[in-house]
């Protein structure tokens, strides 16, 4: 123990974060996430699926590799399994998220995927043996509502394969997302070697699946078949949707709640249909309007019930 002066000054607290600067970059993941459905349908088919996975990843990683490899060569044992784990879950979220998206329409995906909103925090309770506030669970249920609604004008189809693939996509999604605050091994490293770790388990998995036979086109074949736009389509989804969107959700993850992260990740449908109105023509009608005001309604409610909660 140490003495101190009675006549130092004070040392200055250090003023906490605003929340809103946590939850902006996790806003903007879940905009480019929405606009993803548009991007990927139109430069993926049944038989390229692993290939278009093959090709987003590869193209970063080496970046990632070079800009971080400081921080990757100081990885403990335990760091590497761990983020080598989040790896291979991620890499079961995109084969379900992208095979799910060509499998139906992107009013069913966007839907089905919002059920993350959901599903994270009653899985965070299960895990820790808590009640969740129930203003939170009635927030995250009026922000479904208003999928549901924003989803409409677009028409809901009958249920098929892809929407049973997009639903175990958000059971995968919150796995990821509790799996991130839950492994005390990655908690301590920087957010970039984590991202790299994880997208190059990735890309093994992916990699190993296109070496396989019946698994459709070549990573190969399919880059040169690509045109500007399919290249263009290919570069947003690597850089935007992948590289960017999984370090901010890593960063943000280990400054705020699991559930908050689900929320605000949860607002991805009504950027979707943002998308789709001003890139596809689609027209959402009054009730797709109204289930909009419910989304970033309930979205806002929820954030301040997940603050009060933490607190």
């Amino acid at each position: 123990m140490t003495a101190t002066s009675p006549t130092a000054a004070p040392l200055p607290l250090r003023a906490p974060r605003p929340a809103w600067l946590t939850d902006l970059p996790v806003l903007l993941v879940a905009v480019v996430w929405g606009a993803s459905y548009l991007a990927a349908k139109g430069i993926t088919t049944t038989h390229t699926v692993v290939a278009v996975l093959v090709l987003r990843f590869a193209v970063v990683l080496p970046a990632l590799v070079v800009a971080g490899w400081r921080g990757l060569r100081a990885l403990g044992a335990a760091q590497w399994r761990g983020a080598g784990m989040l790896g291979l879950v991620l890499s079961g979220i995109f084969l379900l998220e992208t095979y799910g998206v060509v499998h139906t329409s992107a009013t069913n995906a966007g839907l089905i995927i919002s059920l993350t909103m959901i599903l994270t925090p009653l899985a965070e309770a299960a895990v820790t043996r808590t009640r969740p506030p129930r203003a939170f669970l009635l927030a995250a249920a009026l922000s479904v509502t208003g999928v549901v609604l924003l989803t409409q004008g677009g028409g809901f189809t009958t249920p098929s394969l892809g929407d049973l693939l997009m639903l175990l996509a958000a059971v995968a999604r919150t796995i990821h997302v509790l799996a991130m605050s839950r492994i005390k091994a990655v908690r301590g490293a920087d957010s970039l070697s984590l991202t790299t770790v994880q997208l190059g388990a990735a890309v093994a998995v992916f990699a190993l699946l296109a070496a396989a036979p019946g698994t459709g086109a070549s990573p190969w074949s399919v880059a040169l078949d690509f045109g500007p736009r399919e290249w263009a389509g290919l570069l947003f989804l690597s850089v935007f949707c992948t590289l960017f969107a999984f370090f901010v959700q890593m960063w943000a993850v280990r400054r705020t709640s699991p559930s908050r992260v689900s929320l605000l990740l949860g607002t991805e449908p009504l950027w979707a249909a943002a998308a789709g109105i001003a890139l596809a023509g689609d027209r959402p009608g009054a009730l797709g309007i109204a289930g909009a005001v419910l989304v970033l309604a309930g979205t806002t409610w929820g954030r301040r019930a997940a603050d009060e909660g933490t607190r």
